[in-house]
């Protein structure tokens, strides 16, 4: 399993955790994501390490910003 962290720009509410967790979660082989609305981190645990363009343009599907890729 591999767990990475992504920085995500504009969520303010539950409905953009949702659409966030949606669209992360149609990624092949992701098992788990987890959003902290508060810090806009989004945790994303997958059987195998994601393309980061993938990642990104799921966040873009959801309408919500990709902050700079995987955060520290």
């Amino acid at each position: 399993m591999v767990q990475k962290v992504y920085d995500v720009k504009g969520m303010t509410c539950d409905p953009c955790v949702q659409a966030v967790s949606s669209e992360l979660n149609g990624l092949p082989g992701v098992e788990d994501v987890q959003v902290d609305l508060s810090s806009g981190k989004v945790t994303v645990t997958s059987q195998q390490a994601l393309d980061p363009a993938d990642v990104a343009a799921a966040v873009d599907e959801a309408d919500y910003e990709l902050a700079g890729g995987e955060a520290r």
